[in-house]
C-alpha cells in the first residue's frame, strides 16, 4: 500500500533542476518507498541498495567499477554506507551536468550531508523525510500551517482520536497495519536502530545506559534542554550527553526547536526546546502503552505540544523549506513563554498550545510581549480540542487541532 507523500512535488522539482538529489531521514519514514515510487515512473532508472554487504564492499573499495556496473540514473539507497563513492559521483556530474542523475537516501544525516556537502556541494538539492503527516494519512492537500490561513469552521477531532494518534504514531507501518501494536513494533525499530545507526556512529560501551538516554530524552519532550539534568539522571558527564543526544538529532529522531533571537532583546532564553518527531515512539520510551491513561497524564499536555510542533515541521519540510528559518519559541527570564511562533515574509505569527477545549483569552497573555520585538506581528492562534475556530479578539482565534 503506497501512501501519496506530500514531498513528492518538490522531489520532482529538485530532480529538475539539480544533477542530484538527497533524501534524508529517520529509519523506516518511506525514503526507500519514496524513491522506489519514482521509478514507476522512470523504467529506465536503475534501485540499489548498499544495505547488502558486497554491493556495499564494492561500492566502498572499487567505486568507479561500482557506477560502471551501476550507471546513471540511479537510486543510491543508504549511501550513507559507501561515502567514498561521492568523489566518483561528483565527476560523473562534472563530466554531464544533466538534471536528475543520481537519487541518494540515507538515515545517518551528520555523517551524510558532511559528506555531501564536501564532495557535492552545489550539485544537489537536499530534502527531510519525516513520518506521516496528518494530511497525508487523510489524503488531503497539504499547506504549511499559519493563523492567517483559510481554514474550514468545524473539526471532527476529540480528545480520544487525537491521543489515539499521539500514541501510535506516525511511522507508514504503523499506519498501514492499525492492528500491529507499538509495543511489537518500537521495540524490534530500536533494536534495528542501535544495531545499524548508533554501532556504526559511535562505540557505546553500554548500550543499557544509551536506551535510558533514550527514555528521559522522550519524557523531556516538548522541554527545554537541559544537558546537565540528562546527564545526572543518566550518569554520565555533560558532553557525553551532548554527544549522544546529536546522534538522536542526527539520525532524525529528535528536533530541537531554536528560541527566537534578535540582538536588541536582552531577556530571551537561548536554550533550544525539544521534541521527538514521532510521538508513537516518545510514548514507547516513556512507557505509556494506553492512550487513555495518557491523555489523562501529567504528560498529556506535553505529548500533544509534541505532536502539533512536529506536524508544522513536517508541513514546511514537506514543501522544501528550511524549517530553522520558519519556526522558533519565545522564552524570556521572568518565565513568559509562547510555545510557537512561525515567521513568513518579515512577520510573526505567533502560536500557544493547549490540550483544552476551551483555553479562553487567557491563553493569549504573553502574545503582549511581541510589542518589544522589532518585527511585524501577524495573527495569533491558540491550538487546541476545541470542535469549532473561534475568535478570541481582532487579531488571535482559537483554532482546532483537526485544522492543522
Amino acid at each position: 500500500m503506497y501512501i501519496r507523500r506530500q514531498i513528492e512535488q518538490q522531489l520532482s522539482y529538485l530532480s529538475e533542476h539539480f544533477p542530484a538529489v538527497v533524501i534524508t531521514g529517520a529509519r523506516q519514514t518511506g525514503k526507500t518507498t519514496l524513491v522506489k515510487h519514482l521509478m514507476d515512473a522512470n523504467p529506465e532508472m536503475t534501485y540499489v541498495t548498499l544495505d547488502y554487504p558486497r554491493i556495499r564492499d564494492l561500492a566502498r573499495t572499487d567505486p568507479e567499477l561500482f557506477l560502471q556496473q551501476y550507471p546513471a540514473p540511479i537510486i543510491i539507497d543508504e549511501i550513507q554506507y559507501a561515502p567514498e563513492l561521492l568523489p566518483y559521483v561528483k565527476i560523473r556530474i562534472d563530466e554531464n551536468r544533466v538534471p536528475g542523475q543520481f537519487f541518494l537516501t540515507g538515515s545517518q544525516m551528520f555523517r551524510l550531508m558532511k559528506n555531501v556537502t564536501e564532495s557535492l556541494a552545489g550539485r544537489t538539492g537536499i530534502l527531510s523525510l519525516y513520518g506521516l503527516s496528518r494530511s497525508e494519512i487523510l489524503g488531503t492537500e497539504e499547506i504549511p500551517f499559519l493563523p492567517s490561513n483559510k481554514m474550514t469552521l468545524k473539526s471532527t477531532e476529540t480528545i480520544s482520536t487525537v491521543f489515539d494518534k499521539i500514541y501510535r504514531g506516525s511511522m507508514p507501518q504503523m499506519i498501514i497495519d492499525p492492528d500491529l501494536t507499538p509495543e511489537s513494533y518500537f521495540g524490534e525499530y530500536l533494536q534495528t536502530y542501535l544495531e545499524r545507526d548508533i554501532r556504526d556512529l559511535l562505540e557505546i560501551k553500554n548500550e543499557s545506559k544509551f536506551l535510558k538516554f533514550l527514555s528521559c530524552v522522550a519524557v523531556r519532550t516538548g522541554q527545554e534542554l537541559n544537558l546537565n539534568d540528562l546527564g545526572k539522571d543518566i550518569g554520565i558527564d555533560t558532553k557525553t550527553a551532548e554527544s549522544w543526544l546529536s546522534l538522536l538529532v542526527s539520525s532524525g529522531l529528535v528536533y530541537l526547536l531554536q528560541p527566537y533571537s534578535n540582538n536588541t532583546i536582552k531577556r530571551i532564553v537561548k536554550r533550544p526546546k525539544l521534541y521527538f518527531m514521532d510521538t508513537g515512539l516518545a510514548c514507547y520510551l516513556s512507557l505509556w502503552n494506553n492512550p487513555r491513561v495518557l491523555e489523562i497524564s501529567a504528560m498529556a499536555g506535553a505529548m500533544f505540544e509534541t505532536y502539533v510542533v512536529s506536524e508544522m515541521i513536517k508541513e514546511y519540510a514537506n514543501q522544501g523549506i528550511d524549517v530553522r528559518s520558519r519556526l522558533t519559541y519565545y522564552r524570556d527570564n521572568n518565565g513568559r513563554e509562547i510555545d510557537l511562533m512561525i515567521m513568513e515574509n518579515g512577520i510573526l505569527y505567533p502560536i500557544e498550545i493547549k490540550k483544552s477545549a476551551d483555553p479562553g483569552k487567557d491563553a493569549l497573555k504573553n502574545f503582549n510581549v511581541l510589542k518589544a520585538l522589532p518585527n511585524e506581528i501577524g495573527a495569533g492562534a491558540v491550538i487546541c480540542l476545541s470542535p469549532v475556530m473561534i475568535p478570541l479578539d481582532k487579531q488571535n482565534k482559537i483554532i482546532p487541532i483537526g485544522m492543522i
